[in-house]
């Protein structure tokens, strides 16, 4: 029988699932953070599917924990007409997910009380980790390279207001230093369904709602956590500061940019690959010497977001930094219309503003500021 050894370090537990768009600069983040804190014992727990992550984090020091499920669900051609497409097998593959999630932190975690120091910081793709954050005593972070991919239904509030009165109220009149209904409206939302409820309830034992009473249901009056930090992977040269998030978390998100435009750079988390041919215009593009930093790196899971955005971003890059937009289309999740869109910025701009199309993969927009790349 193994014999639980007790542990000496604090735990940092990275949770980031979908595609490589939305793990990778979670995995950036993750090296970063075990490299400048070496007291930390730190893992990064994300699809199988991401295996090849595995021998560069543990140059880094970071431990990689696999999850079997896919990054993106299978949807079936031929189903029962009587029942949602993919019903059956979406709840069952998300109680392995689930499962395999709870193991995983247990092992990081351990049996044993928290430590001082003990985190989990997960992406929007990684929910249930706020759940088990909960479930081992331990911080939940939130990190994010774009907005929130999702927003509440226009009559949530509402219900939710007339289903958990007494939730409502002690979320209206909470600080905005503490959890608030500013935290629940902006990303929390889902937290609040009966998709995560029954979950909590029946295999966690904690209650249906967050921030309640597993006992009596009521509000923890006496207990107000402190808002959840929330770190966006973008400047506000792109991006207005979204209401709920205070100035000092967006200027640490605007650092956490920084960092990540350092970190995804070959000399960092891929310290012995080069990029291969094909990438050249990409490689000379992230290794040319600039005054100032990029202020924005979007991957695949954003394109809806960026084509709303096209027209400010062309504006902000006339007077801004440099910008670069990466299109991870191996990933399955080009974004056509966006593809589409940027072709169009370069028909129709003024003819002093350079374009440069190097082959179908990479085109270069208002002279070598906006790099846009699928491959």
């Amino acid at each position: 029988m193994e014999v639980e050894t007790e542990r000496t370090k604090p735990a940092a537990a990275f949770m980031a699932f979908g595609t490589k768009g939305d793990v990778y600069p979670i995995a950036a983040i993750a090296a970063a953070f075990a490299c400048d804190q070496i007291l930390y014992d730190v893992v990064l727990i994300t699809h199988s599917a991401h295996e090849n992550l595995r021998c560069h984090l543990a140059e880094k020091h970071v431990s990689y924990l696999p999850i079997s499920s896919p990054p993106v669900v299978p949807i079936h051609r031929e189903h029962d007409s009587t029942e949602e497409p993919g019903s059956l097998e979406k709840i069952m593959f998300s109680a392995e997910h689930r499962q395999e999630c709870c193991l995983a932190v247990e092992k990081i975690f351990g049996s044993g009380p928290s430590m001082e120091g003990d985190f989990i910081l997960i992406n929007f793709f990684a929910l249930e980790g706020w759940s088990i954050a909960e479930l081992f005593h331990v911080r939940c972070i939130v990190a994010a390279p774009y907005v929130v991919p999702y927003s509440a239904p226009s009559s949530f509030e509402r219900q939710f207001e007339k289903e958990l009165p007494l939730l409502y109220k002690y979320l209206q009149e909470a600080h905005n230093t503490k959890v608030c209904w500013k935290d629940v409206i902006h990303w929390m939302w889902p937290l609040f369904s009966e998709y995560w409820g029954s979950w909590r309830c029946d295999d966690l034992n904690l209650s249906p709602c967050p921030f309640t009473d597993p006992v009596t249901g009521l509000p923890t009056w006496h207990d107000r956590p402190p808002s959840p930090l929330l770190l966006y992977g973008f400047s506000k040269e792109i991006v207005e500061c979204p209401d709920p998030v205070s100035s000092f978390e967006y200027g640490r998100s605007g650092q956490v940019c920084s960092e990540l435009s350092r970190i995804v750079s070959s000399e960092h988390l891929y310290t012995k690959d080069e990029m291969c041919s094909a990438h050249v215009q990409l490689e000379y593009f992230l290794k040319t010497p600039v005054s100032m930093p990029p202020i924005f790196i979007g991957l695949s899971s954003i394109g809806r977001q960026v084509l709303s955005l096209i027209g400010s971003l062309a504006t902000s890059l006339m007077h801004s930094q440099n910008l670069l937009y990466k299109n991870m289309r191996d990933s399955g999740s080009g974004y056509i219309p966006l593809d589409a869109a940027i072709r169009a910025v370069a028909a129709e701009s003024p003819p002093y503003v350079t374009h440069k199309q190097f082959n179908d993969q990479c085109i270069s927009l208002f002279n070598d500021r906006l790099f846009c790349f699928s491959g």
